[in-house]
């Protein structure tokens, strides 16, 4: 392991992604609305439609980082069911135990518990949820492919699992907005944050990740089924859902 992180090659160390997301909690809010524009709420709905949960439903989501997707999962479980934030940055879950403490997920939601976890190795039983979601961090799982058997492990056959990435648009002008928005515009935004090495991670994170067909054929491999993806925001975000298999 390296002791200075490499942000240029889009790939980090487990350790050092942690640091990084424990230095930008802070700012984390702020900077996802700059980026895109407020925009992140409505896809993180979109996001929750797609995990089929319901009043009394028991969810998990993964890197939950600040718990905004959390927070969406409450709203729409009702206080019956209960939803459960795991992140590894403690952080992070310092901001997202705060933000519950306001209120900010409605009188109506389920309760829920923000806990520190590895991805990567979940602290919960075999078909223990309805279903899992991850917003913005899979592609920050140092080994993907045990990232998603351990999503489809801990959630009960027929429910499903629910991730929302960010993907690389192929065709103009998408493309070529995304690449001057992320490689230049978003490391400024970084740079001015504090964090630059950040902010220069991010877009090399997105690059180096799986398209959204890859993503689609490594979550089959990982056991589940039914898999389907959809695009949005002119094919900058990627919606994938699959069904965990008995």
């Amino acid at each position: 392991m390296t002791d200075t992180p490499d942000s240029s090659s889009g790939t980090l160390e487990e350790p050092q992604v942690e640091a990084m997301f424990d230095r930008i909690a802070g700012i984390y809010d702020r900077l996802n609305s700059v980026m895109t524009a407020g925009l992140h709420h409505e896809w993180r709905r979109r996001a929750v439609k797609l995990a089929y949960v319901g009043p009394g439903s028991r969810v998990l989501d993964v890197a939950t980082g600040t718990g905004d997707l959390a927070f969406e999962l409450a709203r729409q479980i009702g206080p019956a069911g209960q939803v459960v934030g795991a992140d590894f940055s403690e952080e992070m879950l310092t901001i997202a135990r705060r933000k519950a403490g306001t209120g900010v997920a409605g009188a109506q939601a389920a309760p829920i518990r923000f806990e520190q976890a590895n991805a990567l190795l979940l602290p919960h039983a075999t078909n223990e949820f309805d279903a899992a979601t991850v917003g913005f961090g899979v592609r920050n799982f140092s080994d993907l492919d045990q990232g998603l058997r351990e999503l489809a492990r801990v959630v009960r056959p027929g429910g499903h699992v629910v991730i929302l990435e960010m993907t690389t648009p192929e065709r103009p002008p998408l493309s070529t907005f995304f690449k001057l928005w992320f490689d230049r515009v978003v490391p400024v935004l970084g740079k001015l944050a504090g964090d630059s090495d950040a902010y220069t991670y991010l877009p090399n994170s997105v690059r180096r990740f799986p398209g959204p067909e890859q993503l689609a054929a490594r979550m089959s491999q990982a056991g589940l089924a039914e898999i389907r993806y959809i695009l949005t925001a002119g094919g900058i975000i990627a919606l994938h859902v699959g069904t965990v298999v008995a």
